[in-house]
């Protein structure tokens, strides 16, 4: 008859320890750094929308590690931190295919003038 109040007072003693979620502080710090790196290469809430919700959310995530909701801040942090890397992936990419259009230009020039040649 013992066994089921021990079984009883282990399952809380388990739920309460799984609501006390640590402070997600490197995961913060892991979101500061995409933020940094990228508007590093250019990415701004105007012209990136996902740079816009990136913001959004870390800003929410701070609020949640002042009200000590670890666990909403942590989600949030990750959200913005993928939100912050798929901006900087869209601007370099973005970057890239400009690059690649020049260069396609310039081959153009090229091949005409080398046509022209002949």
């Amino acid at each position: 008859m013992s066994i089921r109040p021990l079984f009883a007072a282990l399952a809380v003693v388990a739920l309460a320890g799984c609501a006390a979620d640590p402070a997600p502080n490197e995961q913060i710090r892991l979101t500061e750094q995409a933020l940094i790196q990228a508007k590093a290469v250019g990415a701004t809430a105007d012209d990136v929308p996902e740079m816009k919700l990136a913001e959004q959310k870390f800003n929410r995530a701070q609020g949640d590690m002042t009200d000590e909701s670890y666990k909403h801040a942590r989600m949030r942090a990750e959200q913005a931190e993928l939100d912050a890397r798929l901006a900087e992936a869209k601007v370099l990419t973005l970057k890239s295919q400009e690059k690649l259009n020049v260069l396609d230009t310039r081959i153009a020039r090229l091949r005409k003038q080398l046509g022209d040649a002949q």
